[in-house]
């Protein structure tokens, strides 16, 4: 459904080392770099438009508001690292790793601030971690 997105940062340098420690956490390193933005994933085509872009990119302000870009996690260990890069890479809390049985079941989430104060989450939906035996 998404072809790509772009999160607007003040500082490109300060959110190029967030996002990647965040974004190499689930697995996705950066792929490109300018002089205005970065980006991770990977750019669709006329032969495979499968994938989703990602683009960080300087703007002289940020508003911030109810909007939050939710990544994708393999396993319950990736949210884990994602939540802990973020903390150490200058971002805040917003949501512990765990469960979140109001979305679903096996929803297993963690939110956190980048440094803009833009809202990010991994999430992965697989059952895995202690509760996969139910």
């Amino acid at each position: 459904m998404i072809d790509h997105v772009s999160i607007t940062v003040t500082d490109l340098d300060r959110s190029g080392r967030f996002y990647d420690a965040v974004l190499g956490a689930l697995g996705y390193p950066r792929v490109n770099t300018s002089e205005h933005s970065i980006g991770y994933g990977q750019r669709n085509s006329a032969d495979d438009f499968s994938h989703c872009y990602i683009s960080i990119v300087k703007a002289p302000s940020v508003v911030t508001d109810r909007r939050h870009w939710a990544f994708a996690a393999s396993d319950h260990s990736r949210v884990d690292a994602f939540h802990g890069a973020a903390l150490v890479a200058g971002g805040t809390d917003d949501g512990r790793p765990g469960l979140r049985p109001h979305y679903h079941a096996d929803y297993y989430g963690a939110f956190v601030r980048d440094p803009d104060g833009n809202r990010i989450e991994a999430v992965c939906h697989a059952r895995t971690g202690p509760h996969a035996d139910r």
